[in-house]
């Protein structure tokens, strides 16, 4: 366990790099092999906004990184955080729940705070107003989410006080889960329900792209999907009647539109269909 967290504390930058392509490859390909929805579009044309998002979040990121690394180093150096003032535990066990704390602060928290501060959902909406949700949909985020994304991590570094290497180990996890629970793959229902009681599996988070409420507002989870079972945020649909994208934004063009997804933050907020469940 030490040889890992001494990797990723230096992680080289192509190596990230190659988790990123490598992993955007693998589903691509498994897309093809296994599709949930046979998707009737040019993929390489859908994908453009989509990369072009993925380059912008990488940019927000690797611009802002000396951030995380001081704030990392000083939680560290003055024996500050949540599992810095726990009993002394094992490495394997410091590992887990610095993952796990990170995942619920840097990802399950902002994402929920996204979806319930108007302003900050019209900025998340870019991520939403997909039609055609596969695995590079998983960086489809307008820049000033990024932003946004990358301040809740970093207070989550703060609060937990996690090193560098446990940062650089939970980021490449989480890249690979989200190109996965993103992919337009079609597992054995019985395996994917399986995998949904501890991982965030592509059923379980294609209920969150379903256009209207509540559905949207579910299944904020990244990498582990205990933190939507604990809150009382999982929600089920048959994955064969999710309808992707946004009901108050449904223009296609626009909504593929790189020059028209940057400017959607700012357009008026529209107040979304909540349908009821009640039978």
């Amino acid at each position: 366990m030490e040889s890992i967290i001494q990797y990723f504390e230096t992680i080289p930058s192509w190596h990230r790099s190659l988790i990123l392509v490598g992993g955007i490859t693998f589903f691509w390909l498994l897309e093809g092999a296994l599709p949930l929805f046979a998707f009737k579009y040019k993929k390489w044309r859908h994908a453009l906004p989509n990369f072009f998002f993925t380059l912008t979040t990488i940019i927000v990121n690797f611009a802002l990184a000396f951030l995380l690394l001081k704030t990392s180093d000083w939680t560290v150096k003055n024996d500050f955080g949540i599992i810095n003032w726990l009993p002394e535990i094992p490495l394997w066990a410091y590992i887990v729940l610095g993952v796990l704390l990170l995942d619920l602060i840097g990802a399950y928290l902002a994402h929920l705070v996204e979806h319930k501060v108007k302003p900050l959902w019209m900025i998340h909406l870019v991520h939403h107003t997909d039609h055609h949700v596969d695995t590079t949909t998983a960086n489809r985020h307008h820049p000033l989410e990024s932003v946004i994304r990358f301040v809740f991590t970093l207070f989550g570094v703060f609060l937990i006080g996690i090193p560098i290497g446990i940062v650089m180990l939970y980021q490449s996890l989480s890249l690979v889960a989200t190109q996965f629970g993103h992919a337009n793959i079609k597992l054995p229902k019985k395996v994917d329900n399986i995998l949904s009681w501890v991982i965030v599996s592509p059923d379980m988070h294609k209920v969150h792209h379903h256009y209207v409420l509540p559905y949207t507002d579910s299944n904020y989870g990244n990498i582990f999907s205990i933190w939507d079972r604990i809150f009382g945020t999982f929600m089920k649909l048959d994955r064969e009647t999710i309808v992707y994208g946004v009901d108050t934004f449904p223009d296609e063009v626009e909504n593929g539109s790189i020059k028209g997804l940057l400017k959607q933050p700012f357009h008026k907020y529209r107040k979304p269909t909540n349908v009821s469940l009640d039978k």
